[in-house]
């Protein structure tokens, strides 16, 4: 399976170097510009969250206004995310990955440079157009560096990604406070820059596997569709679940997504390849990575609600608490990875669904006289779970399909993560929202609500380790 992978990716000229790289401890170079950028994205985007409430008081503007700084970004990167994933199939994955390096520092420098709210609104859509280009296609190049490591890859690129995430908050609040808030956005610039030439030189040229016309027609109606969805779930509790405006927002989005799939089942060569889905695995584990990320998202979204609200904490002692997380998650990746990489994901992932689950009906039992050592304490056990499932879930949809369609394993695992970002904040968002209605607001109802959204939580997780073990078994690549 190995050498038929290698035969696939191109031939002539641009076999020796892959050979190379494939063999050789070279290999491991192309990993560093990979975890550089992702490092840089995970670090941007949980900087540029924790910004807003000084980039409202900066533009002097209400927060239904500058959140659109965040959403904006939500909202390119998971339209473009398909599009620029199959494009990378058509013209390779280190080209398109990176000439998105190239666009996410040209938007860092422009929204540095903004000056009004809907300046900056603008470029964090450029900055989000080169995030779509990078998330769609690093997976796919790791997969094809790494056919034997797959899963130990992944895992380490986690690791990096987990690590931005964590240390975003307290190192974005220090360079705003002292440097100012453009240096949040300036500082990607070096970073960047470094990612994108150590991709140029470490990563093997690729041959284009075949000669096909990019779908436009649905590219075009996927972009517009999910754009539409995920608004009505990013938006609807702001504009009223039944509202005109959501229902018709939310119709049109269905119709757009129909007449999608109606185009992908007809033309020749289509953005998003739906045989793909008759794969059980490759279902299966997309499902299943939704499943967690609204899981992992519901967790970011209502702690610091429990924490900073609801107990009276200050924003960096929370996020103190909320680091033990992200840091257990970046140590136990790399090593369910390897192991994935010896014995499938199945196991793996089921069982990292069932500790996320213990983790989160734990954390259901918080109320106002609970000692704050469990806050980490059970994000120890909810980081254990999501770090034995993620890169075993990862290597498994990378694994199961083919090597002329990674780029595309690749988008619609970047998509998972963002609908179920969008969707573990709309939850979670919706239960506060009607408790807090039926109870004035009080505190009481806060607690009864943030216990609402993990009882949530721990449903949706327990169907996750379902969904993860009849997903069927997943090639092991012996060594």
């Amino acid at each position: 399976m190995v050498k038929a992978r290698r035969k696939s990716h191109g031939s002539g000229s641009d076999a020796e170097p892959l050979q190379k790289n494939l063999d050789g401890r070279s290999k491991w170079w192309v990993l560093l510009p990979i975890s550089l950028s992702a490092f840089m994205a995970g670090l941007d985007e949980s900087i540029v969250n924790t910004l807003l409430p000084v980039l409202s008081r900066v533009f002097n503007c209400n927060v239904s206004t500058i959140v659109w700084v965040m959403t904006i970004y939500l909202l390119v990167v998971s339209g473009f995310l398909l599009s620029f994933g199959r494009l990378g199939d058509l013209r390779t994955h280190k080209v398109v990955y990176a000439w998105g390096l190239g666009v996410f520092i040209l938007g860092s420098v422009l929204c540095g440079c903004a000056t009004t709210p809907m300046i900056l609104i603008l470029f964090r859509a450029v900055q989000g157009l080169g995030a779509a280009m990078i998330f769609a296609n690093t997976p796919a190049i790791i997969s094809r560096n790494f056919p034997q490591q797959r899963g130990q890859a992944l895992g380490m690129l986690a690791t990096t990604v987990y690590l931005g995430l964590s240390l975003g908050p307290s190192v974005g609040g220090w360079l705003a406070e002292d440097f100012g808030w453009q240096v949040v956005f300036y500082i990607n610039v070096p970073v960047g820059l470094l990612a994108l030439w150590l991709s140029l030189r470490f990563i093997p040229p690729e041959t284009p596997v075949e000669a096909e016309p990019f779908d436009w027609a649905g590219g075009l109606t996927f972009l517009s569709g999910l754009v539409a969805l995920l608004l009505v779930l990013d938006q609807g509790h702001a504009w009223g679940w039944t509202a005109p405006i959501t229902l018709l927002t939310f119709a049109l989005s269905v119709l757009l997504l129909c007449v999608f799939t109606i185009i992908e089942c007809r033309v020749a060569h289509p953005m998003l390849d739906l045989s793909l889905f008759k794969n059980r695995l490759f279902l299966a584990a997309n499902v299943s990575a939704v499943l967690n990320y609204i899981c992992l998202f519901i967790i970011l979204f209502a702690l610091p609600f429990y924490l900073i609200t609801g107990r009276g904490l200050g924003s960096e002692q929370a996020g103190l608490l909320l680091i033990t997380q992200p840091l257990i998650m970046a140590i136990v990746a790399p090593i369910s990875g390897t192991l994935s990489d010896r014995f499938g994901s199945r196991l793996l992932a089921a069982f990292g669904m069932t500790i996320l689950a213990v983790g989160l009906w734990k954390l259901s039992g918080l109320s106002p006289q609970s000692a704050l050592k469990e806050v980490p304490l059970t994000l120890c056990v909810t980081g254990l779970g999501i770090g034995l499932f993620t890169s075993p879930n990862n290597n498994s949809i990378m694994g199961a399909a083919p090597p002329n369609r990674q780029g595309i394993a690749s988008a619609t695992l970047a998509t998972a993560r963002n609908i179920g970002m969008v969707l573990g904040v709309a939850l979670p968002s919706a239960v506060l929202a009607t408790v807090m209605s039926h109870s004035q607001g009080n505190t009481t109802a806060l607690f009864l609500g943030i216990k609402a959204s993990f009882w949530v939580a721990t449903a949706i997780a327990l169907l996750g380790a379902l969904t993860s073990a009849v997903r069927g078994k997943s090639i092991v690549v012996s060594r």
